[in-house]
């Protein structure tokens, strides 16, 4: 009795209570805390979440979907990049085989490309950089029906609508002195290329030589020209050998007779002359041609 009613022994008595019903009560919560876990995670692989409304699963298919995505995008970035040096390659290939010159200018008015037949033609190594100015500074206008050059006496200015953008430019024709001093016969033409907006991307230039077919039509005028002036003197002579027939048949005096014989064989021998040269003339431009 006595330890009863001993305050110290019925404090420790009742921490001892006390802890014990704590322990229980602890025990309890941490069965009740872990079956609460358990049961999430059942929701987070089986249910959908609350907040969000998507399972898990959802969740993977669409990361697997974007990098289907990504995967196809990068292959068809791959084919285009593919297709686009396959095009410059058959591009630079055309280019290359070309007779003709072709040249493409920035929106700048630098020249950014030139083909083979374009730096032989112009008798430039390297002429990428140069401005149209620089490019045909050896240059001079050879009037044509087709393109009026009152206005304009420059290379430049006859292309400037072209590099402008603002219209195509065709007919121009040229005399070009190359560095060696070979007199070239160029045609120009100028075309402005636009975007799919209308925006200039830039001009392309097409040169051409013609100077052979130019040197084939100064011989055919002049063949042409020879040969009227060779008609006319054959129609003088053979005229004048008329008359001297003429006088012949009708004279009875032998000295004129003499006289007018003489005159007809000195016509027939300047006649022989005249065609002779003519046709040594025409051959020898059928051999150099």
């Amino acid at each position: 009795m006595r330890l009863l009613l001993n305050p110290v022994a019925l404090r420790a008595v009742f921490l001892m209570v006390a802890a014990l019903a704590s322990f229980v009560m602890g025990l309890l919560l941490i069965r009740w805390v872990r079956r609460g876990l358990v049961e999430n995670q059942d929701s987070l692989t089986q249910a959908p979440f609350a907040g969000e409304g998507l399972p898990v699963h959802a969740y993977h298919a669409v990361i697997q979907q974007l990098k289907q995505q990504k995967h196809e995008l990068t292959t068809q970035q791959l084919s285009e990049r593919r297709k686009a040096k396959a095009s410059d390659t058959l591009s630079s290939t055309i280019l290359s085989n070309l007779s003709c010159g072709v040249l493409f200018f920035n929106t700048n008015g630098l020249l950014r490309q030139a083909n083979a037949a374009a730096r032989a033609l112009l008798g430039f190594a390297s002429p990428v950089g140069l401005q149209a100015s620089d490019l045909f500074r050896n240059a001079t206008l050879r009037p044509t029906p087709d393109v009026k050059t009152e206005s304009r006496t420059t290379v430049e200015e006859i292309l400037a609508p072209a590099l402008a953008g603002t219209a195509a430019v065709r007919g121009v024709m040229l005399n070009y002195f190359t560095r060696e001093g070979e007199n070239r016969v160029l045609e120009v033409a100028a075309s402005p290329v636009l975007s799919d907006d209308g925006s200039l991307m830039g001009t392309t230039v097409v040169v051409d030589d013609k100077t052979d077919l130019e040197r084939m039509r100064h011989d055919q005028k002049m063949r042409q020209e020879t040969s009227s002036d060779l008609s006319v003197a054959l129609r003088d002579s053979l005229t004048t050998i008329a008359g001297y027939a003429q006088q012949l048949a009708c004279s009875r005096d032998a000295e004129l007779g003499h006289q007018l014989a003489d005159n007809i064989a000195r016509e027939a021998a300047q006649l022989d002359r005249t065609i002779g040269s003519f046709l040594g003339g025409a051959r020898a431009a059928t051999t150099s041609s």
